[in-house]
């Protein structure tokens, strides 16, 4: 009943030269299919090492950035400070607090030694006065007292090495 008919001529060469199913079919079968399930098991563990290592550098760039922000703002808030200390009223009030004037007209040295110009003294010659400056050497701090208000105290010139009191000025006539 399931006597396969006989086959003759040329289906019996085709046969002879492809044979039909046998058992060792279904065992050809077993090493691809765990071939195929080892690919996908290594590309899913695969894909599962990538998606970490991207949300790992994505934490770290999100932290950089947090960072990079947190430091810009530090520079320019410095930046801000510099701006407001050498802004030009900046300048004079804290010339004006150290006794320093404004200078007069220059006047200026030829290398053979002649003199160009007429010099003048600064308009506020009386108040460049002698006066103990608002800053201080840090040696000057340990040894100066501090002046009350009623009294004004003035250290000895030795005391005070990095200040020098302006040059008197020669009046004319005399």
């Amino acid at each position: 009943m399931s006597r396969k008919p006989e086959l003759r001529g040329r289906a019996a060469r085709l046969a002879r030269l492809f044979p039909g199913p046998t058992g060792s079919g279904q065992a050809a079968r077993t090493p691809f299919v765990l071939l195929v399930v080892l690919l996908l098991g290594g590309g899913l563990i695969g894909l599962l090492v990538l998606n970490s290592a991207l949300s790992e550098g994505s934490f770290k760039l999100t932290d950089l950035q947090k960072e990079t922000k947190s430091l810009t703002d530090e520079q320019q808030g410095l930046q801000r400070d510099i701006d407001a200390y050498s802004a030009p009223e900046a300048l004079v009030r804290r010339a004006r607090e150290l006794g320093m004037v404004p200078g007069g007209d220059p006047a200026f040295l030829d290398p053979d030694g002649t003199v160009k110009g007429v010099p003048s003294p600064a308009s506020d010659a009386e108040q460049a006065s002698f006066q103990m400056p608002l800053v201080l050497a840090p040696e000057v701090i340990d040894s100066a007292t501090v002046p009350t208000p009623t009294e004004t105290v003035v250290p000895a010139p030795e005391a005070v090495p990095s200040v020098v009191p302006p040059p008197a000025t020669p009046t004319p006539g005399r």
